[in-house]
């Protein structure tokens, strides 16, 4: 069961009698519980963008000991030399012949002051290990297997097709419930993501506030010593407890974990001619502080009926100030019939030239523009303000596509005078 609504002020308790009255942090709590706020955002920042939560827990998070550097480095150096040239990735699986949980099994690809992008495979739950990013909130989109995310709120239940946010600070473990699972992340170091302003198109299309589903209380004990992982100043640190850091048993606030069914989506497109500009798909955005400029949009290319005439409907050649990354979740991306596959990585930064590859904009040119339906496709975009640095170890493995180029080389000038 879910609370609904995007950035609303929800609660929730899982024992009733457990949130207190008219007052957030009352002398005595109910249940013997203890108050904590966690604020998402600064205290004066303005009421209608202002985020925090109370959280009524039975014990303080000042109860855990102290952090020491953890043995594993997750944030990875960049490459030495960031060439502007279109780069891809077959879908990266290095980690086959191990057993690894969420944190061991992830993968830095690229990032930048404000934004990093990862890979995660995992094969193992979290049992009594805790994970939680000080440095910024996380955006998971899976592509293979389900999972439920344990959070202090509550637990999120998420498979391919479906998002999660775990907002900065919250702590949380990764539940197993099919085999392994894989997806990409992003960790945002700016502004809270939230819902993009629809502008012209009025009050209604693409992502509904109403859809996003909000984690139900529920408290963990049991556990006597837990380990937590946290990763601050681009660092991993860990620190024991004696206890289970979900032991919050009520909540109310807006600042909390959330999912998103991206097939809820409702797509916005052209039944005339030409096609708009790709930020019709972006479902989250995270504002910089240059209006119309994010330092991090999270664009989806879904399942979509195509109608437009005299149209060269896949996405047109183009160089771009914003950074894109993109990932495939499942299907076929229709600017790429080879080489994009779920779990595989494309990049391509600022002013970078790309576009469909030969083969699809053959066929785009000569076929018969009747309605079509997309269908089996769900592609996503990170696109941000910033250059996506690449890790050394991104350029380093096997994955890394060097002939990604050669897909444009099949273009031949044929320019006539009148």
């Amino acid at each position: 069961m879910y609370l609904q609504g995007f950035g609303n002020h929800h609660q929730s308790e899982a024992v009733p009698g457990a949130l207190p009255g008219s007052q957030n942090s009352p002398q005595h709590c109910n249940l013997g519980l203890y108050a904590e706020q966690l604020s998402g955002t600064a205290f004066t920042r303005p009421r209608h963008n202002n985020l925090h939560s109370w959280l009524y827990r039975i014990l303080p998070s000042v109860v855990q000991g102290t952090y020491q550097a953890y043995e594993m480095e997750l944030f990875k150096p960049y490459h030495a030399e960031q060439p502007p040239n279109p780069l891809r990735w077959s879908p990266i699986d290095l980690f086959k012949e191990e057993d690894f949980d969420f944190v061991e099994g992830m993968f830095h690809i690229a990032g930048s002051q404000n934004v990093n992008a990862y890979l995660y495979h995992c094969t193992r739950s979290m049992h009594d290990k805790y994970f939680a990013n000080n440095d910024g909130e996380m955006l998971f989109v899976p592509y293979l297997g389900e999972v439920n995310l344990h959070t202090e709120f509550g637990k999120l239940n998420i498979c391919p097709g479906m998002i999660a946010v775990i907002p900065r600070g919250v702590k949380f473990k990764m539940e197993l419930i099919s085999t392994e699972t894989k997806g990409y992340l992003c960790e945002n170091q700016g502004n809270p993501l939230t819902l993009p302003q629809l502008g012209p198109m009025g009050a209604n299309g693409l992502a509904n506030p109403r859809h996003f589903q909000y984690p139900v209380a529920a408290f963990e004990q049991g556990i006597s010593e837990a380990t937590l992982i946290c990763k601050y100043q681009n660092k991993l640190w860990t620190a024991k407890c004696n206890h289970s850091p979900l032991n919050v048993v009520a909540w109310h606030g807006n600042y909390a974990p959330y999912s998103y069914d991206l097939s809820l989506f409702n797509t916005i497109n052209t039944v005339s001619f030409d096609h708009p500009d790709p930020s019709i798909f972006t479902v989250l955005t995270s504002e910089s502080d240059t209006p119309g400029i994010a330092n991090l949009d999270f664009v989806i290319f879904p399942p979509r009926w195509m109608v437009a005439e005299h149209t060269f409907r896949p996405p047109y050649f183009h160089r771009n100030y914003m950074n894109e990354l993109m990932g495939l979740i499942r299907g076929e991306y229709d600017a790429k019939k080879e080489g994009f596959l779920p779990g595989g990585v494309s990049i391509h930064n600022c002013m970078t030239p790309h576009g469909p590859d030969h083969t699809s904009y053959e066929q785009a040119v000569t076929e018969k523009l009747e309605p079509k339906l997309y269908l089996n496709t769900l592609a996503f975009m990170f696109e941000t303000r910033d250059a996506w640095l690449i890790t050394e170890q991104a350029m380093r493995i096997p994955q890394l596509q060097k002939d990604y180029s050669d897909c444009w080389q099949g273009f031949e000038s044929k320019f006539q005078y009148p």
